[in-house]
């Protein structure tokens, strides 16, 4: 089954990652483009990740994980490779209705991070289901290449317009008509 596609919010809703490798640096990333509330666990961590985690100025264990680690947390996230670990972290989930991802075992996932495009308010996500993690990679470097770099301006004055201007159908069309134009305007 596919997974649904969503944007979180993420105010107000504590993150944990338990892993400390590569993978986990990478997803500590990524969470980084939307968020700041993240701990981590983990027994050993690479250079990169420690690294991170001192900029960020994160909070984190150097430890192995213990159950209910998991019962303060919005999202934990599962970056280790030991499978029957993840599947008991996913099964304690349940307990404290917070969502999980394993990384590579969509077995024990609530939800897959996409692969994704990130300027500033202007966010695009690609997922193929866990099916090919390779395409969605080289179909967000072609779509990277297809967005100007001037649009993040434009949103911000499309943002300032929805702010100030009256809604109704005048409006609706006002911005349908200036979107299309901008869009327009990158093939000249």
């Amino acid at each position: 089954m596919a997974y649904f596609p969503a944007f979180l919010k993420l105010d107000n809703k504590k993150i944990l990652i338990i892993g400390g490798g590569n993978i986990a640096y990478e997803k500590l990333i990524h969470l980084l483009d939307f968020t700041k509330d993240i701990s981590i666990i983990a027994n050993n961590f690479s250079n990169d990740m420690l690294t991170e985690i001192k900029k960020k100025n994160l909070n984190y264990k150097k430890r192995i994980y213990k159950t209910d680690d998991i019962k303060d947390f919005a999202i934990v996230v599962v970056a280790v490779d030991d499978i029957a670990l993840q599947s008991e972290i996913y099964e304690e989930s349940k307990k404290y209705n917070c969502l999980c991802n394993a990384v590579d075992s969509t077995k024990y996932c609530d939800f897959i991070f996409p692969s994704y495009i990130k300027k500033d308010d202007l966010t695009i996500a690609i997922s193929t289901s866990g099916s090919s993690p390779a395409m969605a990679k080289h179909l967000k470097l072609y779509l990277q290449n297809l967005i100007p770099n001037g649009i993040s301006e434009f949103l911000k004055e499309m943002k300032y317009l929805r702010e100030t201007i009256p809604k109704g159908k005048e409006r609706m069309k006002m911005f349908d008509k200036k979107v299309k134009e901008y869009i327009d305007s990158w093939d000249k």
